[in-house]
């Protein structure tokens, strides 16, 4: 019992302190705007951990009230046990009373017969009677030696019952205590959501749109066949903004982020991975049916009807050269194809022949990719009984995002280091970029501090509800709600005037990233934290010219 109320206690106390190629183009678009939504969700998700943990608390908080019921069952129980123990020994007292007097009596008895043994004629006799006497006094002995420990045993028991319940009170008390404070810690944590909620400035109609606009102009490409050029990394390019300290926002990988990662499945076949080792990374869900019919036809937008397999004879998604004395890029690619072509069919009834679907043109392919399209010809990726949608693009930037998980060689990496040494996409051009240029500053997306620190005051300044958000558009292009666009200064002035306090420097800038999931969870400017899905709405909305955050894993450089 002491042990169990040593746990309990040591329990309570612990408590104390305790753009995947896409039938249509816009469905992408669509999602980039509907991503404010998912990061308001996400905002009321960061609370369910501590939720979880304060149930899980309260779970083993019952759980203690129930063993303290156990005892205390057991401490009635031991009460009982005692009274019809003392009443019990009232009937010993009586015994041990006529014991004293005979054990008295037998000894003046045993001393008589020691006497006569010395004046007796009958030795025999004698003897007899001074055993006999003996013996009856040490039986009165042992009889009241008994009742005596039987009494000492009652009075420990009633002291240690009498220990076990003050105790047990004060169990009691501290677990009360802490199952009021968990179920008010379970109260604030929810309160903290709907404030958090309520904090988060959310974009107008109009400034998601903008936002959309702003990512469509950058002309990001999704597919790694394509001719255009890598984003022109300020890291890496030596043009000088000609200001310091500069800040700039890169983002890994290119939109969307979902299926087969094009460069990443090229990395994965120079580690030695085959094509079906590839498709079951990026299409885990999915099983390789080999034997699919290859007649089967694809309308395809302005050129008429193919065979499948003549249909994927002119894709063009990936560089031929990716082969390296190895197809396995090339027949995982042909595979994805050829599954998305016939899954197209089933949703639309045709498809596009541009990046919004799969590149096509119109004279066959031929070189490497004839050889991975004749080897693996019928081989369809199936999703229960009908071809599954096998999205894909040309660079993750380390995540497969629709997954949840790292794409490269070995556990998910614990910083940026870790991830650009042995993500299976870092050779891709577009793996870390930042996107967009100004004329100025010498044509680079560098930032100065205080355009930083203004992006940060923008979002403090919309979370009032009285602020007109449509004052809040970039500095550097017209309003496109006709209203006056606030400058930095207006902004700080505004946030003064209710009561805030403005950033002021936004030099010391920096981020924090799950890098289980790949994503910038926040972003400190100034001492002054910001949602990461948050910051990087309002980022691409006041950043000047087209310079934007394209993905939901970024980081923050300088120089």
């Amino acid at each position: 019992m002491q042990k169990i109320l040593g746990a309990l206690f040591i329990t309570i106390i612990f408590f104390g302190l305790c753009f995947s190629v896409n039938a249509d183009e816009l469905d992408d678009i669509s999602h980039e705007l509907d991503k404010l939504n998912r990061e308001l969700e996400d905002s009321k998700k960061a609370t369910k951990p501590l939720e979880e943990d304060l149930d899980r608390l309260r779970k083993q908080l019952s759980n203690i009230k129930s063993q303290i019921s156990n005892i205390e069952s057991d401490i009635v129980l031991r009460e009982k046990q005692i009274v019809t123990a003392e009443k019990a020994l009232e009937k010993q007292k009586e015994i041990i009373d006529e014991r004293i007097n005979a054990h008295y009596k037998n000894i003046k008895k045993a001393e008589a017969s020691l006497i006569d043994i010395l004046i007796t004629d009958n030795l025999s006799i004698s003897l007899q009677n001074f055993f006999y006497q003996k013996k009856a006094a040490d039986n009165d002995k042992q009889t009241i030696l008994r009742i005596v420990l039987y009494i000492k045993n009652i009075d420990d028991k009633k002291t240690e019952l009498a220990s076990e319940k003050n105790r047990l009170a004060q169990v009691k008390q501290t677990v009360d205590e802490q199952s009021q404070f968990l179920s008010g810690e379970i109260g604030k944590a929810k309160d903290f959501q709907a404030e958090l909620s309520g904090r988060i400035a959310s974009l107008t109609t109009r400034q998601q749109q903008l936002i959309g606009q702003k990512l469509a102009s950058l002309n990001i490409p999704r597919s790694a066949g394509t001719s255009s050029r890598g984003c022109s990394s300020d890291l890496t390019n030596g043009r000088d903004p000609g200001f310091s300290p500069a800040i700039g926002f890169f983002t890994y990988g290119a939109p969307h982020r979902n299926g087969m990662n094009q460069y990443g499945a090229w990395g994965r076949a120079k580690s030695g991975q085959n094509e079906e080792q590839i498709l079951a990374e990026y299409y885990p869900n999915m099983s390789l049916k080999k034997d699919f019919d290859q007649g089967t036809q694809i309308n395809v937008d302005g050129y008429g009807t193919f065979s499948i397999e003549d249909y994927v004879r002119r894709i063009y998604e990936v560089p031929d050269s990716w082969t390296d004395n190895n197809l396995a890029v090339l027949k995982a690619q042909a595979v994805a194809a050829r599954t998305y072509g016939l899954n197209s069919m089933q949703r639309n009834g045709h498809i596009c022949t541009t990046e919004a679907c799969q590149v096509f043109k119109a004279e066959p392919k031929g070189g490497n990719w004839e050889q991975a399209v004749e080897a693996t010809k019928g081989w369809v990726l199936m999703d229960g009984g009908n071809p599954g949608f096998t999205q894909y693009a040309s660079t993750h930037g380390g995540y497969i995002l629709n997954l949840g998980k790292f794409d490269g060689s070995g556990g998910n990496p614990t910083n940026f280091s870790e991830l650009n040494e042995r993500a299976y996409d870092r050779e891709s051009p577009w793996f870390y970029c930042n996107w967009g240029a100004r004329s100025q500053y010498g044509g680079t997306a560098w930032l100065k501090s205080e355009e930083v620190a203004d992006i940060a005051n923008v979002i403090l300044l919309a979370r009032y509800s009285d602020v007109d958000k449509e004052h809040l558009y970039q500095v550097d292009k017209p309003n496109p709600a006709g209203k006056e666009t606030w400058d930095a200064e207006k902004v700080k002035s505004e946030i003064r005037a209710r009561g805030g306090n403005p950033v002021g420097d936004g030099s010391n800038t920096s981020v924090s990233v799950d890098f289980g999931s790949g994503k910038t969870s926040s972003v400190n400017v100034g001492g002054t934290s910001f949602d990461a899905g948050e910051f990087k709405d309002w980022f691409n909305l006041r950043a000047p010219a087209n310079i934007q955050i394209v993905g939901p894993l970024f980081n923050v450089e300088k120089k």
